[in-house]
């Protein structure tokens, strides 16, 4: 029998959320305004700084998609939510420890591992994943410590993806472009110098099927160092996917195919640095004498597959491209979680409608554990993708305290969770915390130039400028 006081002021729903990037934030939003029932949100984060990807892995020079955050603000202003910054899941606290004091745990945590390609001499020096770069240039502690030469010519980005487009605009921006951003000191210095001057956009399907926005290849043309080349043969749609475009109505592919169409028609102005966009090739191998120094790859033509859509298969027909530096911008795939099952083909954690599920057990539901955003249904979608899939892991999770199937922690008490919390991670940091390292960051980035913000990149930095503050000093310089 459900226990009708759950959910009451005297015995409030508690929830914990493992991680603070957007579906997190919704989930937390959606269980908060719940009408009748009294939630209690507890938030986890790794990192002492929330948001996610907002934070990581949106580029510096999009200060708009960033102002989102802004929502988030307002949802950890509600009394009844808690954040934990500089905590994490199997170093501090363990998934038992979690559910000794929550009815319910939801893993918001992404997927931040990236997909390889898989082809020889991917491990050479000089090949490198974007998850890396765009952690590097957006200064995540993670990925602080990394370096990428740029001292050669010529990049080569695989992918046509928005991230992809991300990787190719950084390296084509000229310094100045990149000092009206918050990108990290570090990368804007080694951008400062980079040699490079051609970036090739690799995409293994036609220009049709590009998975980047009009968005994204409207900026690479707004560079003021740059141009985007593209070869009109490149761009030209065969057979197949001519059909396919007058069978399949899509805005954003037919704006992208106008915007392709303009850039194969435009003169060569002789910019310091091109962008080529080049479309039915997939790398077969990469090359060097100690570093990566050429990339092989094959000529694709396109097939109808059995979903409908038109799939690249491989020709006889093979090129060699001198390259410098290559990053890969595939795809991310989640990573497991111990305890929980894994679907290591798929990168995510089983689930129905965001109840998880052990397929192992003939799909039997993991009582009182869910997920919501990339690790829930893969990569896919963008930050307002992550609001109804929330929505729909949330109402799931109500679905099971009215019918009492939530888990039954050892204790009511919240302050005692939160005496474990201390004594498990002393510099746990509360969202008043990350305000205080935000408005730092803010300071910082108005005092050199009118930055939006200068970010603190290591965690050891954003703690000891949180003890500078609460013992009086100044940390702002």
């Amino acid at each position: 029998m459900a226990d009708t006081t759950l959910g009451t002021a005297d015995h409030p729903l508690r929830v914990a959320i493992i991680g603070s990037g957007p579906s997190g934030f919704y989930a937390a939003d959606h269980l908060l305004s719940r009408d009748g029932v009294n939630v209690q949100v507890d938030m986890f984060d790794r990192l002492p700084t929330p948001f996610g990807l907002v934070r990581g892995g949106v580029a510096p020079d999009h200060q708009k998609i960033k102002s989102v955050t802004r929502v988030y603000d307002k949802i950890a202003a509600h009394p009844e939510f808690r954040f934990f910054g500089n905590v994490e899941l199997g170093r501090d606290l363990s998934r038992d420890d979690l559910l000794a004091y929550h009815h319910a745990v939801i893993y918001a945590v992404g997927a931040k591992s990236d997909r390889r390609m898989g082809i020889p001499g991917e491990h050479l020096p000089g090949s490198h994943s974007a998850t890396d770069f765009v952690g590097w240039y957006n200064a995540h502690p993670d990925f602080r410590s990394l370096s990428f030469d740029l001292s050669g010519s010529t990049a080569v980005v695989v992918g046509n993806g928005n991230v992809a487009m991300d990787v190719a605009r950084i390296l084509a921006s000229t310094p100045e472009e990149l000092a009206r951003t918050d990108i990290a000191d570090h990368a804007l210095e080694a951008l400062r110098h980079s040699s490079i001057t051609r970036i090739i956009l690799l995409g293994r399907r036609g220009p049709a099927q590009a998975a980047f926005t009009p968005k994204e290849l409207r900026e690479l043309g707004e560079l003021g160092a740059a141009q985007v080349i593209a070869d009109p043969d490149a761009v030209a749609l065969d057979a197949l996917s001519e059909e396919w475009v007058i069978n399949t109505p899509d805005r954003n592919r037919d704006s992208n195919l106008e915007v392709m169409n303009a850039y194969a028609a435009a003169d060569d102005e002789g910019a310091a640095k091109q962008v080529e966009l080049r479309f039915l090739a997939s790398p077969t191998e990469l090359r060097g004498d100690g570093r990566v120094q050429s990339m092989t790859v094959v000529h694709n033509e396109l097939q109808p597959a059995s979903d409908g859509q038109l799939r690249p298969r491989a020709t006889d027909r093979h090129e060699e491209i001198p390259v410098d530096i290559v990053f890969r911008a595939i795809g991310y795939q989640g990573t497991p979680i111990h305890g929980l099952p894994f679907d290591d083909w798929g990168g995510v954690i089983p689930n129905d409608d965001g109840r998880i599920v052990d397929p192992a057990a003939d799909n039997a539901v993991v009582r009182g554990e869910f997920v919501v955003g990339w690790i829930k249904r893969g990569p896919t979608g963008i930050i307002g993708t992550n609001k109804p899939d929330a929505h729909q892991t949330v109402d799931r999770l109500f679905e099971d305290l009215d019918a009492g199937l939530l888990n039954t922690p050892q204790t009511p008490d919240r302050t005692v969770f939160e005496r474990v919390v201390a004594e498990r991670q002393v510099d746990a940091v509360s969202y008043e915390d990350w305000k205080t390292i935000d408005r730092l960051e803010v300071e910082r980035g108005a005092a050199h130039g009118g930055r939006p913000r200068r970010k603190f990149s290591r965690v050891e930095e954003m703690i000891a400028v949180l003890q500078d503050t609460e013992t009086g000093g100044s940390s702002s310089s």
